[in-house]
């Protein structure tokens, strides 16, 4: 484990950086209802039949794993510029995070058309990233090649979680390759919007090139690139489901489509989508869940992810599962990704992700059915400063808790663990870690909340048959003893 000194925080300090309002919305009442719940629905009661070798002796528990997911992305794996900051980084893994979101976007995933980048090259290497003084312009920036990370976490007994297969944005998800196949009079009515900053299309610029025209229209218009856009969306699933089988455990198969399924673009049977992003398959999250379904493994958990969780989504994720799509998790997003939120959240001029609003929204996406993961989320710093850290460390353990004691939540997964090291855009005082890998006030407050205040750690003495029973938190156990004979013992087991 790492050995990091928590700075001294009093309980005044917090005081005086929140609000008499914020203070309200969190008050007495409001934690015992949060701890009541995280006993009802976190923790378990177990009976374990021990060897005879440990009836009438001293047992000791210690839990070794959690049932809940605790995530991160792992997008800056031995991106971080020194051995040390990379070391500390991957460390991570393992004692803060039992699960990790791995990037397979496939824009710089297959920068090169028919090239994914699954095998590490010297571009993926620590060493190139150690020599590169400005990281954040190198195209792949953010995605490492998929192998070595799906081989670091399984080495290390981590939880993988692929984001994301299917996803119409232009900016991020669609290769510069496959949109220049678009005829050149569309691509230059999609550059009157070209982002002077870098060159790329901005998210939804094809959508204007095409904005006067049906999807029949469009089919039409361009059908090299609607024929290629639906046959290589399905080959690039289908190609890293044989890859990798059932060594990733979860996958988001479609991220961020409720926009265009809420606007009436998902027509079934259609031959293109005109999606909010621009031309994408027809039907596109209802045909990727299918075809996911049909080449992942049985047990491989297939999710559908958005920020928008309106009753939009609610009515697509019932739609999809009406039409018999295998959909295993709800994923969804909470960003405060502008600063100036956090603080108008400490000083009590906002009720956003206030208690009401978080049950309310768990409450409607958890009426599917479905396991709710928290699969993205950012909690800011603002200024950077102590204070910000404080504010930043507060919210997130009162968020961290609520969501924790929620029935219908699997899992939470922060988003950017290290300062500067977001996407343009996103805020640069969004880590656990300073861009140095210092560890800020929240990494204490997480750390203290998974590995000491959800674990269950216990002595008990066996009966004279050798059982024990306990109540604790939901994950894998060791049951470790002093047999008569002095020789140490000890076994495995699983609280449910």
């Amino acid at each position: 484990m790492a050995n990091y000194t928590k700075p001294v925080v009093s309980q005044e300090e917090i005081n005086s950086v929140f609000s008499d309002t914020y203070r309200e919305y969190w008050n007495a009442k409001e934690q015992q209802r949060i701890d009541a719940d995280i006993e009802n629905n976190r923790k378990a009661d177990g009976e374990f039949q021990l060897p005879a070798s440990a009836a009438d002796r001293e047992v000791k528990v210690e839990q070794i794993s959690h049932d809940f997911i605790f995530g991160a992305h792992i997008f800056n794996f031995d991106q971080l510029g020194t051995d040390e900051r990379n070391r500390r980084y991957k460390e991570l893994y393992g004692e803060l995070f039992n699960s990790a979101t791995i990037a397979f976007y496939w824009k710089q995933m297959e920068l090169e058309e028919g090239r994914p980048r699954f095998r590490a090259e010297y571009r993926d290497s620590a060493e190139f990233w150690n020599s590169c003084a400005e990281p954040w312009k190198q195209p792949h920036w953010r995605r490492p090649a998929t192998d070595p990370v799906v081989d670091f976490c399984l080495a290390k007994g981590i939880r993988l979680h692929g984001h994301p297969l299917v996803w119409g944005n232009n900016t991020w998800q669609i290769p510069d390759w496959l949109i220049n196949k678009i005829p050149f009079d569309y691509l230059r009515q999609a550059d009157l919007d070209r982002n002077p900053a870098n060159g790329r299309l901005p998210n939804g610029g094809l959508a204007k090139a095409f904005n006067d025209m049906t999807p029949e229209e469009i089919f039409r218009a361009v059908p090299e690139y609607a024929s290629l856009i639906n046959q290589l969306t399905a080959k690039r699933i289908m190609e890293i489901a044989v890859r990798y089988g059932d060594k990733v455990h979860s996958w988001d198969v479609v991220n961020e489509s409720a926009t265009d399924f809420g606007a009436g673009r998902m027509i079934p049977g259609s031959k293109i989508c005109k999606s909010i992003y621009g031309p994408m398959p027809g039907d596109y999250t209802y045909r990727s869940f299918k075809i996911a379904e049909s080449i992942f493994p049985e047990n491989v958990k297939l999710n559908i992810n958005d920020y928008n969780l309106s009753e939009t989504y609610l009515d697509q994720i019932n739609n999809l599962l009406d039409r018999r799509c295998k959909i295993d998790i709800a994923g969804l997003q909470m960003h405060l990704f502008n600063p100036q939120t956090c603080q108008d959240i400490a000083d009590g001029k906002t009720s956003v992700q206030s208690p009401a609003e978080v049950r309310e929204t768990m409450a409607r996406i958890g009426s599917t059915g479905l396991p709710l993961h928290l699969s993205e989320i950012t909690i800011t710093a603002p200024g950077g400063d102590r204070k910000g850290e404080i504010i930043q460390a507060e919210i997130t353990r009162n968020l961290y808790r609520l969501w924790f004691s929620l029935k219908p939540m699997m899992g939470i997964t922060w988003w950017n663990v290290v300062d500067n090291c977001g996407a343009p855009g996103e805020p640069s005082v969004s880590g656990l870690f300073t861009r140095d890998m210092e560890p800020k006030l929240s990494y204490f407050t997480l750390d203290e909340l998974i590995n000491k205040e959800w674990r269950t750690n216990c002595e008990l003495k066996a009966d004279n048959s050798g059982k024990v029973a306990f109540r604790g938190f939901r994950g894998n156990y060791k049951f470790s003893w002093i047999s008569e004979n002095g020789q140490e013992e000890s076994m495995t087991a699983y609280l449910k």
